[in-house]
Parts: C-alpha cells; structure tokens; sequence
C-alpha cells in the first residue's frame, strides 16, 4: 500500500505540464519525468543482430529520442548543421530539418546536440549548443527560432551545453546557469516570444556555477512550477512569472571547487533526490530535500545527506517507491528517498568505459548503458542480480527509452529497437 502511495504522489507531482499519456516518452525523462516505464512486457534481453529494426542516423549526436503518437524524434549534427530528425514506428525516416551550422561539442562524449527534443503532442521544441532554440510542428514545419546566446550573452562554461528545455502549459523554458550571467526563462510556444526571464545567480567555488541539467516541473500546492538545480542550490519557480518559489542550499559546506552540476534531480513521491558533489574526484553527495515550504529551506526541507555515494552524469531513476542510482564509474544504489537508506547495493563488472546514459526502469527490470557499448539488464527486486549483459559493439551515450513493449537504444551510429511487432 505505501509503495502504490508513492505511485500515485508521484503522478500528481511530477511532469504537470507534460501529459503523461500511454504510448508516449514526450521528453528525455519519460512521461513522468523520472526515467521509468513502468507498464509494459519489455525485453530481459536481446541480440544487437536481431533487433525489431535498426536506422543509421546521419551525423554526430548524442540526445536521447523522444516518442509521440509512435513518432520517434532526436536531434543530430548532419554535414556540420544543427538538424532535427523524425522517424516512424517501423524505423523509416519521416524528415529531416535544419537549422543553421552546428557548435561542436568538446568532449569525446558529448556533441553540439546533446539537448533532447521536447513536445506537448502540438510542437516540438529543441535547443543546439549553438545557441540555436526552435519550435516545429510534428511534420516538420518550422514554427519560429532564434538564438539564445546571441541575444543574452554566450555561454559561459567548460563542457558542452546539455540542458533540455521544459514545457509547462503556457510556456517552453530554457535554463542557463554558467559563469556568466544565470537566468531562467520562458517562452511562448507559438511565437518564441519571451513571457518571463528571471536571474538564477549564486555566489559558489570555482566551476560551482555551472550547471547541465534539466528543468523539471512540478506541483507545488496545487499550482504549475519549476525545480531548478544548479549554482550548489535547489530552487523552485512560480511558472507563470518565474518568481523564486523556495531556495535550498548546504550542497557544498566543504567548498570544494569543480562541482558542476550535471545529473538532474529526480522526484519520488514529495521528495527531489539530487546527485552533487564528483564521484570521479571520491566527493560524492546525494542530498534528499523534500518539496514544499517558502523562502530559505536549507534547514528545514534537507531530509537526509550521504557522502558515501551519488552519480555526477547520468540522472537518477525514480519507479514504485524506489530510487535507483549509477555512479559513473558503476555502483549501484537502490534506496528509499524517504530515508537515503539502501534496499540494496552493488557493482557492475569493470570495462573501458563509464556510465554518461541515464538508467532506464522498464518494467520490473532496470536497463543501464555504458560508454563502450555494453548494456546490463538488472532486476527490481530486493537485490542487486545482473540478469543480461550485451554488447552493443559501440558507444552508448544517450539514454535509453522504453514505451508499449519496445526499448529503443541510440548508439553512435544508430537506433534500434528490442521488443515485440
């Protein structure tokens, strides 16, 4: 009873502006925000060589696809262009669009379109490292673009753009936290036109500023609003006006410098989970804050600490009560984010790579990918069991997504799809 509590919290909570409808994954986190299919047979395993189908995408990238109506759509860098791409259910290319030339990216696992595209079933709404930000109708119409960068200042940060825009009912948000001036901001959907534009500042060790990660929205007391991480603090936003909700703080009381933020928090139930710290640099912090309340919360909404473990790349996964966390380097967690208490823990087997791609609950099984290829197939239950191990023969980098019995998987080159005709 408590975990189908949490279920439905869940629902009420979180992706208030994105209709969580069956047969939908309208944004990289799922139709709930929080990386899981939980309806649906999905595979324990497959063949790289038998896959339902298998489409070579054109040029370099690394966002995750999004599904709408059985329409799969992703961004890529085609011929050095920022270019958005539409496939259908049986894997044929529907159309292509392009914007303007592409920003490379600068690491070795990252591209100039690491942003994933976003609908409300109406338009799609993508943004480039480029600065370029854009909406289109679902057949590929350009709808109006304009480029962010150019009109509030460059980006200001090491590594390569890789924040999502957000939908709430009115508006697509856009969040751009770096060494320069911060802001988040609003814009109508069928215009492009700016509703609001807030600054999002805060004073931080060096790199502190800079953030990665996606706006996710939420309900707070019944009313649309906006969780946004980054510059070491966890803040909530009015989405009509952008007006600062609540602030919460306490993320780096050691001041250690480099601690961007770059996984996103994940919600379950009334609690954000938010990895911070840098497991790769043996500093992690995961950080239970539970939503609610009014101006400084620090205090008052910070459930639990641990410094034991967290993920500084792939985003938690939230699913039935339980919040499952991959660090890059591949530990496990499975914990209660009422608690921060393990229900288990575990290692996966070493390779040549770490983890960027965000884990996947599909099911009653978790999917995780790492950067050389290799996906595992893991079990819900009440201990770390590695059911499957397959490898892809290339990098994985985007995260993996799951809807009506299929699991799609965007390697470098590719898409498939596992599943069921």
């Amino acid at each position: 009873m408590k975990n189908i509590l949490r279920v439905w919290i869940t629902l009420a909570i979180v992706g208030a502006g994105i209709p969580a409808e069956a047969g939908n994954w309208a944004n990289w986190r799922g139709p709930y925000s929080n990386g899981s299919a939980e309806a649906g047979d999905y595979p324990a395993t497959w063949t790289p060589d038998q896959p339902l189908w298998k489409s070579s995408i054109p040029g370099n990238g690394f966002s995750t696809p999004i599904v709408w109506n059985k329409v799969i759509y992703l961004t890529s860098g085609v011929d050095g262009v920022d270019t958005v791409l539409a496939y259908d259910w049986s894997g044929k290319k529907l159309w292509e669009k392009t914007l303007g030339p592409e920003t490379p990216g600068k690491h070795k696992n990252a591209s100039g379109c690491n942003p994933s595209v976003v609908t409300d079933g109406k338009g799609l709404f993508v943004f480039f490292k480029s600065g370029a930000f854009a909406a289109f109708d679902l057949d590929g119409a350009l709808r109006w673009k304009k480029n962010l960068f150019e009109l509030y200042g460059k980006d200001d940060r090491f590594w390569d753009f890789g924040s999502s825009p957000a939908l709430t009912e009115k508006y697509v948000v856009m969040a751009q936290m770096h060494d320069g001036d911060s802001w988040v901001a609003a814009f109508d959907k069928g215009t492009g036109d700016v509703a609001w534009k807030v600054a999002r500042d805060f004073e931080t060790p060096t790199e502190g500023r800079q953030s990665y990660t996606t706006p996710l929205v939420f309900s707070h007391q019944g009313v649309e609003a906006l969780l946004i991480w980054g510059g070491q603090h966890l803040t909530a936003h009015r989405a009509t006006d952008g007006a600062t909700i609540w602030s919460c703080g306490g993320f780096n009381p050691k001041e250690y410098k480099y601690w961007p933020a770059v996984a996103s928090p994940v919600i379950s139930g009334s609690i954000a989970v938010v990895p911070g710290g840098r497991v790769d640099r043996r500093q992690p912090l995961l950080k239970g804050v539970r939503l609610g309340g009014a101006g400084d919360v620090t205090e008052t909404h910070s459930l639990w600490t641990r410094e034991d473990t967290s993920a500084f790349v792939p985003t938690p996964a939230a699913s039935k009560g339980r919040v499952y966390v991959i660090s890059d380097t591949g530990g496990i967690n499975c914990f209660d984010p009422e608690t921060g208490k393990d229900f288990w823990s575990g290692e996966f087997p070493k390779g040549k790579g770490k983890f960027y791609a965000s884990p996947l609950v599909a099911g009653d099984r978790l999917i995780a990918a790492r950067e050389d290829g290799i996906a595992f197939v893991v079990g819900t239950g009440d201990a770390f069991e590695i059911l499957a191990q397959i490898d892809m023969g290339e990098r994985i980098i985007a995260s993996p997504i799951a809807l009506e019995g299929r699991l799609f998987l965007r390697t470098e080159s590719a898409l498939y799809c596992f599943g069921k005709e």
